[in-house]
């Protein structure tokens, strides 16, 4: 037993250095990096590692971070004495109690050799944290791939300040019985909604219509339209944990424990494509942001809304090569919204999603525990002083807060007064000319 545990702390002492070696190489090896830029964790490009998360609040004391990576997600080699294809991950969590001046309240590491598992599309592992009662926590998480020597970091928040919140539910898929990560659901998904904290007699299902409107520019300085309208039916349900649930219409669902509260568990129903982009009619209502009001309705009106569409494009590209090109970034950028920026609307619907379709990939994100601000690089600006040159980059910033709501917990609003200069109307002319706009490529592509 004693060889055992000093085993152990050998082992965890070298995932440390690892972790530290890691770290402090990229600092040697690239002075210039900026290591509070976080806009890999929005750019598909940058981040090979895309883990998902999930808490669980299990007791007043206890908590659970579950991590989902998906197959796809990671490096399997087969350079180990066993020679079994395996990923070497290292998971290590910061606690903190953001209601006690963001004090450091737990902390954790997990050492992972992951086997490939034939035809097994996830990897799920759960990650206790302790906690107090009410409170409001944010989880740091990082995540390093030692094979690839690569580095994710993720925020997670969560709170314990009630045990009729969406943090005391647990979902898992009815047949399989895996843990669900993701509130959006298909038409035809079976799921088993588990209440955590006790036992309850029912469970009480509000249906909200679909939330339909479209952000305004950000030029102008009106407030987000938001869903202010109440549920269109209330169903009570006989509560078991093993009761197959399925949300076959459109809309918005949260289950509660009490049809006099209104907090819970939220589940959307997109349609039956979602994140994907894919008939004439789903493809025409992002181009909200770029049509006028008159071309938006003569598509939606129109018999053969796939011709309208392909002439709306073909008129912004001038030929059919360029207009696909076109049509593949802008709606590329679509459904990574939805992947992204996904609230109680599609994720091309909020205003994230807004920016992040017309101006692209976010050079530079920060984040803070009340939201986010994004950077758009500038045209390199040189100067002359004496003998030498300075060069300097300048960056349009877009602030986002968070907004706490009983639907979900990734609802962001663009602080428009804080961005007053946004170049949304040169933005949206270089795309109806056929150039996918981007701030420093003012020539376009």
């Amino acid at each position: 037993m004693k060889n055992r545990n000093n085993i152990r702390t050998i082992c965890l002492l070298i995932s440390c250095i690892l972790v530290t070696v890691v770290f402090n190489s990229c600092k040697t090896t690239q002075q210039s990096v900026d290591y509070k830029d976080l806009s890999y964790l929005y750019n598909p490009t940058k981040s090979p590692i895309n883990p998902q998360f999930n808490i669980i609040n299990n007791t007043d004391e206890s908590s659970v971070l579950s991590v989902r990576f998906s197959a796809s997600d990671l490096f399997f080699s087969e350079a180990n004495p066993q020679n079994v294809p395996t990923a070497e991950i290292v998971i290590t969590v910061k606690l903190y109690n953001l209601s006690q001046a963001k004090a450091l309240a737990d902390t954790a590491l997990s050492n992972l050799s992951i086997v490939k598992e034939k035809g097994k599309p996830e990897y799920v592992f759960d990650i206790p944290l302790a906690v107090e009662k009410g409170n409001e926590y944010l989880a740091e998480v990082k995540v390093l791939d030692r094979l690839r020597l690569l580095v994710s970091q993720n925020f997670v928040q969560f709170n314990t300040l009630s045990y009729t919140n969406r943090y005391n539910f647990r979902i898992q898929g009815h047949f399989d019985k895996n843990e669900l990560f993701s509130p959006v659901l298909r038409i035809d998904e079976y799921i088993n909604v588990i209440y955590t904290r006790g036992h309850v007699d029912s469970l009480f299902v509000s249906f909200y219509k679909p939330f339909k409107e479209v952000p305004d520019p950000p030029s102008m300085l009106l407030p987000e339209k938001t869903l202010d309208y109440d549920p269109l039916k209330v169903v009570a349900i006989p509560y078991s944990d093993s009761l197959p649930m399925m949300f076959p219409k459109e809309g918005i669902y949260l289950c509660s424990i009490d049809r006099n509260i209104k907090d819970g568990v939220t589940f959307f129903n997109f349609g039956p494509t979602y994140p994907k982009i894919t008939t004439p009619e789903v493809m025409i209502e992002p181009l909200a942001y770029l049509a006028t009001q008159d071309e938006m309705a003569e598509m939606k009106s129109s018999v053969k809304p796939k011709a309208a569409l392909d002439d709306f494009w073909i008129k912004c590209g001038g030929n059919v090569d360029k207009s696909r090109e076109l049509i593949r970034i802008f709606y590329t950028r679509v459904m990574y919204s939805n992947y992204y920026f996904t609230s109680y609307k599609e994720g091309w619907r909020t205003e994230r999603g807004m920016i992040y379709i017309i101006y692209g990939p976010p050079d530079k994100v920060y984040k803070t525990t009340d939201g986010e601000s994004w950077g758009y690089k500038k045209p390199v600006v040189k100067s002359k002083w004496g003998g030498r040159f300075t060069v300097s980059d300048s960056y349009l910033f877009f602030n986002f807060k968070k907004r706490e709501n009983i639907f979900s917990n990734n609802d962001f609003y663009l602080s428009r007064s804080e961005t007053l200069i946004t170049l949304w109307d040169k933005a949206i002319a270089s795309w109806r000319k056929g150039i996918v706009f981007r701030l420093d490529n003012p020539k376009g592509i």
